[in-house]
């Protein structure tokens, strides 16, 4: 079993991973640090075939996912792997974490308005309501 932490690229991630590491080293766990690729931010870098001089592979972009997620990463007492996926996070976050039969998943909403909440969905959200484990909330003094 592992402890599941989903980053993006914002300041909240840290405080992600060092809950994560928290509950990981409480029962011996490893973490897997997880940022989904999303559509936007795979155009965002150019990644895409029509935009790159050559097309990129799915293991090349997966691999960048896997790089944003190490930024997240302070130091660690424990064992823990980077993971790139590519896809709508809630979804790819939660299928990933059944797939590795996580204990644990480790997010961070964003704070926003009550109309805000209704009006747009939240990974967070999501996450907290499909995933077949526990789910973590964090909160960052950030936002």
């Amino acid at each position: 079993m592992v402890v599941v932490a989903a980053v993006d690229r914002s300041g909240r991630s840290s405080h992600v991973v060092s809950e994560a590491a928290s509950l990981a080293a409480a029962f011996d766990e490893p973490v897997h640090v997880v940022h989904a690729l999303t559509r936007s931010e795979f155009v965002d870098l150019g990644l895409t075939s029509a935009q790159a001089e050559e097309p990129k592979d799915m293991a090349e972009i997966r691999s960048a996912a896997a790089e944003m997620a190490e930024d997240a990463v302070p130091e660690l007492s424990v064992p823990y792997e980077t993971v790139g996926l590519v896809g709508n996070p809630a979804e790819e976050v939660t299928e990933y974490a059944d797939e590795q039969d996580a204990s644990y998943i480790v997010v961070s909403p964003r704070r926003r308005s009550r109309t805000g909440k209704m009006l747009f969905g939240s990974v967070a959200q999501s996450i907290l309501l499909n995933a077949s484990c526990p789910v973590v909330s964090t909160l960052a003094a950030e936002e």
